[in-house]
Parts: C-alpha cells; sequence; structure tokens
C-alpha cells in the first residue's frame, strides 16, 4: 500500500511549552483527546511517553497499540501503531512537536499514513481545540486556588465520570475510584453502597459522588424503586462516612438534577432559589440532595450539581438523536414548544472541577448553559449541524409508548427553562454558551478546523 505524504496539523495554545508537554505526560491525555464520535475506548494508556504503549479499542474486538518513541523532552515523542492486524495494512507514525511560539507553544501532528486525509481533519481539529480549552479552564483554576488533591469519585465510569476523571488527573489531581468489583491497583477502591468501609475515604481530599441506576425508562413501581434505592441509602451512607473520618475529605460533590423543579413551570426562569417542583423526579432528587445532610452537618462543604440535558454523543439525548438526525428522521417532539435545558459534557466537567476547589460554592447548583433553548430550536440546530433535515414531528404517542405516561411526562416531556444563577454570579466561564458550537464541536462539525 502506498504512503501518502505526511500530514500535518499545527495550533497555537497559550501556555508555557514545559506546561504543555507535562499534560501530555499525565495520567488522562488519551482519553481527553479522543473524539468523542469515534467507536473507540481507551483501554490502557502508556506508563511512559518514553518507551510505553497506549491501547484503544475498536469494534469487531480490534485493538490499536501504539508504541511510543522519539522521547525527548519538552520538544517531542513518537507513537507508532504496532498490533496487528490493523498494521498489516495500515501504516501510522505520529510525530508530537512542541515548539515555543513567545510565551506561549505551538503544537503540531505529523503523521505519515495511509489513511486519506479527509478521515483525519475533523480528529485533529477535535483535538486542537480540546487541549487548548482543557489548558485554559486548567489554567484559570489554578490561578483561582486549585491545588493537587485526592480526589475520591463514584461512577467513574459513566458518562460524566468517564469525561471527568481523565480531566482531574491531567490537571495534576488523583482520583480514586470507587468501584464495586474487585480494586485494580493502588487508585481503585472497593465500595459497599450500602455499608462503606470505615477506611474507604482516608486521605481523601474530596468526594464526587455520581453512581446512580439509570432514570431513563418507564416509570413502573421496580423502576421507581431502583432509582431511588440506588441514590437515597447510598448517598446517605457514603456523606455520613464522609462527615466521621477525621483524615478525610473536605468537600462532598454530589451529582443532582433539574428535575427537583418539576416536569413542567411554563416559561418561569428557574435559579437555585426557585421551589420545588411536584412529580417522582422533584421528591427524588429533594430527598436525594437532604441525603448529603450528613457530610454538611459535620461541617464539609457540600455541592449538589443540578445537572440538565448533558450533550455528548457518548450517552444522554444526542446519543439517541444523533444516528436518527443522521438519516433524516428527526423532527421537533409535538409543538416544540418544551424548554430544554442543556449542558455540553466539557462545560459540566468543568462545573465539578470548580465545585472541588471553589470553596464559595456551596449548596445547589444549576449546570446547565446560560441559555435554554425550545425543543423546536434544539432540533432545528443540530440537523443544520449534521446537514440534514428535520421536518417529521414526533407525536407525544411516541414517547408515551416506549416511556409510559408518567415517564414522558417528567422526562421526553419536560420543560424547564432553568438559568445557572449561581455558577454566573461565581463568575464562571462556559466553554460554550450557546448549543451550535458545542454540538458542531462534540460531533467533529466545526467550521474552524486546524491545518
Amino acid at each position: 500500500m502506498t504512503v501518502v505524504k505526511p500530514l500535518t496539523w499545527s495550533g497555537v495554545v497559550g501556555l508555557p511549552r514545559s506546561d504543555v508537554f507535562a499534560w501530555h505526560e499525565r495520567p488522562g491525555a488519551v482519553a481527553r483527546l479522543t473524539p468523542p464520535w469515534l467507536p473507540v475506548r481507551v483501554v490502557r494508556e502508556a506508563i511512559s511517553l518514553a518507551d510505553g504503549e497506549a491501547v484503544l479499542g475498536f469494534p469487531l474486538g480490534l485493538r490499536w497499540v501504539a508504541r511510543h518513541s522519539g522521547y525527548v523532552p519538552p520538544a517531542q515523542f513518537v507513537d507508532e501503531l504496532v498490533s496487528a492486524p490493523l498494521r498489516w495494512g495500515l501504516r501510522w507514525r505520529h510525530t508530537h512537536e512542541f515548539h515555543d511560539e513567545g510565551s506561549w507553544t505551538r503544537v503540531t501532528d505529523r503523521v505519515e499514513t495511509t489513511v486519506p486525509p479527509v478521515l483525519l481533519r475533523a480528529m485533529f481539529a477535535y483535538r486542537h481545540r480540546q487541549l487548548g480549552m482543557d489548558l485554559a479552564a486548567q489554567a484559570t483554576a489554578r490561578n483561582s486556588g486549585d491545588r493537587p488533591m485526592v480526589v475520591a469519585m463514584t461512577g467513574s465510569r459513566g458518562l460524566v465520570g468517564s469525561a471527568l476523571a481523565p480531566f482531574l488527573t491531567t490537571a495534576g489531581h488523583r482520583v480514586v475510584r470507587l468501584v464495586r468489583g474487585r480494586p485494580d491497583g493502588p487508585d481503585e477502591r472497593r465500595w459497599d453502597p450500602e455499608a462503606p468501609a470505615d477506611d474507604l475515604l482516608r486521605g481523601v481530599d474530596a468526594v464526587v459522588h455520581l453512581a446512580g441506576a439509570s432514570i431513563a425508562g418507564r416509570f413502573t413501581q421496580a423502576h421507581r424503586a431502583a432509582v431511588r434505592g440506588s441514590r437515597i441509602g447510598p448517598t446517605r451512607a457514603l456523606a455520613e462516612l464522609a462527615g466521621r473520618t477525621t483524615d478525610g475529605p473536605r468537600a462532598f460533590v454530589n451529582a443532582s438534577a433539574i428535575g427537583y423543579y418539576g416536569p413542567d413551570r411554563g416559561d418561569e426562569v428557574l435559579d437555585e432559589t426557585s421551589t420545588r417542583g411536584d412529580g417522582f423526579l422533584a421528591d427524588l432528587v429533594a430527598d436525594w440532595e437532604q441525603a448529603t445532610e450528613g457530610a454538611a452537618l459535620a461541617g464539609l462543604r457540600v455541592v449538589n450539581v443540578r445537572t440538565g440535558l448533558v450533550q455528548s454523543p457518548r450517552g444522554g439525548t444526542l446519543r439517541v438523536f444523533r444516528p436518527l438526525f443522521a438519516a433524516g428522521l428527526g423532527g421537533r417532539l409535538g409543538d416544540g414548544r418544551a424548554w430544554q435545558s442543556w449542558i455540553g459534557i466539557d462545560d459540566l466537567v468543568d462545573v465539578y472541577h470548580r465545585a472541588l476547589y471553589d470553596g464559595a460554592l456551596t449548596g445547589p447548583v444549576n449546570a446547565v448553559a446560560p441559555a435554554a433553548v425550545r425543543n423546536a430550536e434544539y432540533t432545528a440546530t443540530l440537523a443544520g449541524v449534521l446537514r440534514r433535515p428535520a421536518i417529521l414531528p414526533v407525536p407525544s404517542l411516541g414517547p408515551r409508548l416506549l416511556l409510559g405516561g408518567a415517564g414522558a411526562s417528567e422526562l421526553a416531556e419536560a420543560s424547564q427553562r432553568v438559568y445557572p444563577a449561581a455558577l454566573l454570579a461565581a463568575g464562571h466561564r462556559f466553554r460554550h454558551p450557546a448549543l451550535e458550537p458545542v454540538l458542531r464541536h462534540l460531533l467533529g462539525r466545526d467550521r474552524n478546523r486546524v491545518g
């Protein structure tokens, strides 16, 4: 197979070269740079950029093993595909170069490969944008007092945790994953949700509690019991343990949801001071947040992150909508007037990060973008990003057949115009305050590509 001319992508990030190179050496860098729309997962990261190997998992059990070499810190390192059967028909040698550009850094990727350039441009454009945004967010945090911490995390393999954990480790924090099964190495500890061990949180500076059964589904008695059972008791037990661990955490950051405000509040703008709504989810969230009281009474700073509709092709609504809209089968739900309060996955990561280091942030925090959109605008925007029509409205009967009446009312048909008052009062800056740019970034459809 003929090897094409080496391909080059280059961009500038606003930090010194030593900082940018060090970021690439920390655990989590590969995960943070892997585009979320690709069917790829990080199986193992390299221990060293000098001679280690990183392993990526592809569909059908294929493994991409990249061996590192050419290590000249802080100037360059190389990774090369070495795994069969991929290397039999595919060449890949990727040189990562770092050059001073004043007090900033030019990052250049040079790739010798047989992969057509058209298949790579979106990936490298994403990598450069993501690197720049992550480094900027982490620099802002350091300037605001962020220091290396040991963070215990439940739900680290879920949608939010799989993005947050590598972000924290590339920022210099240590993440201790609390797992239900057998621990694998020093950065995992076994967690019994009903009766956590007394020493579980020793030596930990903060807890991020993300675990819980998926809320999506028909609101049967069994489903409601599973959703409540996976949240209330385990949260209470973990919060009380955090409160009584003498050499344990000082902050307890708990996942929560904007379901607190009820399924439909019309055009009312809802901030953290708004009253609780009605329905199963409102009751669930109220009890879920109340379950953190043990940590608060012990003097820990508690933050309940009330999350909106998370935008990521790896999960949530976007994972469901993307293939439908890509096939031209998407459209508004009903009359399209329902409010959708959304947040990009990386902005949500920044909110959790801020909840860890910002000592002034406490209580409920609405994790949503500043501008909620109506369903009609959301669907039109997604269709435009994917360059497909959105002309097939979804009748209300569809969600009700899938979710039942109560489930459809509180999930698919929910209308909540939520505003992130606490974050904006704290001076928080969103990476993507508008919907179209975040969809373009996450789906590889950004107009401004590096090259």
